[in-house]
């Protein structure tokens, strides 16, 4: 059987259009990685179409990036865009963006802010608002956000979240006990989606093996099943570790066993749901 796939997080940095701040600390990083080439590779894995996932460029080209990013290639099938929620300009500039219907959901990087950035009132109070425009929020948190990703998730019961990376779970230091009790919580909230993407970033840099992986994604299967776990590939991030190549073949080894409708929910059939993605 042939996987086939849609990447629900795949980034394009392009630096003769935008300028990515964090990226002068990235030197791996650093440089152009556009549509075609992503494309070169992963139409080769099985990979039918992707989504286009903000990649965090200045705070004036936020609205810039996220049109671009609709117009890129036909294969970029929705996008995330990035928001600044804390902001009393929010609700203006949401309405505006989901105007384009491509523009599926909103994501505001947490992971390097102080661990009660989002349940500041201001921004609890948008992202609620998002329902209002049948718009989701992604939640990109480490570990030591759970707690408060937590906490916004139930204050917006009707808003749909996506938690990207897991919760970005420490594969590296083998260090997942906090981790997995926090999973578990944050997953018992029927209105929090998981992808699993790209923790191929977050395992050894070198030596790794697919032990290393196993125990994350037997937990987040646990804790959210089927029908709310979906792939993403985190290209180019995930060539920190490895290429998409290997993270592909990493993950259909996880899944060796599994059914292929469980195989199916997670590759793609979610994926349709989660980001309005209609069949071609």
């Amino acid at each position: 059987m042939t996987a086939s796939i849609i990447d629900t997080h795949m980034h394009l940095f392009y630096l003769d259009r935008f300028s990515y701040p964090w990226l002068e600390e990235e030197p791996l990083l650093n440089a152009n990685h556009t549509f075609p080439t992503y494309w070169a590779e992963a139409s080769k894995l099985g990979i039918e179409s992707a989504v286009f996932m903000e990649g965090d460029v200045s705070d004036a080209q936020m609205e810039g990036e996220a049109s671009f990013a609709t117009t890129v290639a036909r294969e970029v099938r929705a996008v995330v865009a990035a928001c600044r929620p804390e902001r009393e300009d929010f609700w203006d500039y949401a309405q505006r963006v989901a105007a384009n219907p491509t523009i599926r959901g909103f994501r505001r990087i947490l992971h390097p802010l102080p661990e009660d950035w989002c349940l500041q009132p201001r921004f609890v109070k948008n992202v609620a608002r998002l329902a209002e425009i049948d718009r989701h929020f992604e939640l990109c948190v480490g570990r030591r956000q759970l707690p408060s990703a937590l906490s916004l998730a139930r204050a917006c019961p009707n808003v749909r979240f996506i938690m990207d990376h897991c919760g970005i779970p420490e594969i590296a230091k083998g260090e997942l006990a906090v981790w997995r009790e926090q999973v578990r919580r944050i997953a018992e909230l029927p209105n929090v989606a998981c992808k699993l993407s790209g923790i191929i970033a977050y395992g050894p840099t070198i030596g790794w093996s697919i032990e290393h992986f196993r125990p994350v994604f037997d937990h987040v299967i646990q804790c959210f099943g089927w029908d709310r776990l979906m792939w993403g590939s985190d290209w180019p991030v995930c060539n920190r570790t490895a290429s998409l190549t290997a993270w592909v073949e990493l993950t259909l080894n996880l899944l060796d066993g599994y059914s292929w409708d469980e195989t199916e929910r997670l590759l793609r059939v979610n994926a349709r749901a989660a980001y309005g993605i209609k069949r071609v």
